[in-house]
């Protein structure tokens, strides 16, 4: 789905360029950042592998009044390729840190209000425990601060989350060996169904939105993804909830099993006093899937919480 948006990138000290696009609306390109600059702006920060049309809905209800801006992890979308093959969390997060600045430079030195789904959800705790003042307020989206029940300290538990880790670790020499069959399989008619036959996409996720998903899965390199996803198994930031003090939305899927929602109840108990709104019928896809509805819910806590005039409330 095509946007009209001015993309310009920041270089890690490695020499990393990482791509972050302003979507400009109906501004022409050389009046973007003039026009923008007193906007309330709005940083949207993506999960792990996920296109951009993922934002569609929250891009076409708040650009017209706000400088939203989203920006892509190394390897992915327009940003490079790690030059120094770091992938880690920290070093996501470093990026972000440098797209925030650069925001805050360009526009009126106010920072963001970080909205950040999946991985992106730990990305922006990270930068939080790292430089609070750059997170003044947040929506955190179908993301946990850790992977998959890793809050969890039974030993149980410990020892799955170590088995699924190891499995990870083990995986990735093999992964440029299978990665020809698996873009074959995300080029072909079957990948839409079997995301619906396994649960993972409900019946109204839209057809075109993953399907441009699937392209932009099979363009990137299988290496960044897994080494990302390797990263995102190193630590968690369970332990950075309880000093949150900003507005704090948290947006949930009922049906989502790549988040479950037992891992988001969970950050709920460790966020008591994060607005919640538990989106039925929607999955990890629920961007697309229930993007409307999540959408006007942002744009009603962003006035609730004074961080826009309350004019802009739908």
């Amino acid at each position: 789905m095509p946007y009209r948006r001015v993309t310009r990138f920041v270089t890690a000290p490695d020499g990393t360029r990482v791509a972050y696009h302003t979507h400009s609306g109906e501004l022409p390109e050389e009046r973007v950042e003039e026009e923008m600059a007193s906007r309330p702006p709005v940083l949207l920060s993506n999960g792990i592998g996920t296109s951009e049309n993922f934002w569609r809905h929250i891009v076409a209800n708040l650009e017209q009044d706000h400088r939203v801006v989203h920006w892509n992890y190394r390897g992915h979308g327009h940003s490079d390729e790690a030059r120094n093959g770091d992938y880690s969390v920290q070093a996501q997060v470093d990026d972000l840190e440098r797209v925030t600045e650069e925001m805050m430079r360009l526009g009126n030195g106010r920072p963001p209000h970080h909205i950040a789904f999946s991985m992106g959800v730990r990305i922006v705790l990270e930068l939080y425990r790292r430089r609070p003042e750059l997170v003044p307020a947040m929506t955190l989206i179908a993301g946990a601060a850790g992977a998959t029940g890793s809050w969890r300290r039974g030993r149980v538990a410990r020892l799955g989350f170590a088995l699924m880790k190891q499995t990870v670790d083990a995986a990735a020499p093999v992964i440029p060996v299978i990665s020809p069959m698996v873009r074959a399989f995300l080029a072909s008619p079957l990948a839409y169904p079997a995301g619906r036959l396994t649960g993972t996409l409900r019946a109204r996720a839209p057809r075109d939105d993953l399907t441009e998903f699937f392209f932009s899965l099979r363009r990137m390199s299988p290496e960044a993804y897994w080494k990302t996803l390797q990263g995102l198994m190193e630590g968690d930031a369970w332990d950075v909830l309880p000093s949150v003090r900003v507005p704090t939305q948290l947006i949930v899927a009922a049906n989502d099993l790549i988040v479950p929602l037992s891992d988001m109840e969970q950050m709920r108990r460790a966020l008591p006093h994060a607005q919640w709104l538990l989106v039925t019928d929607a999955g990890h896809a629920g961007l697309v899937e229930a993007g409307s509805e999540i959408a006007d819910a942002v744009r009603v806590f962003l006035v609730e919480q004074g961080l826009e005039p309350a004019s802009m409330a739908p």
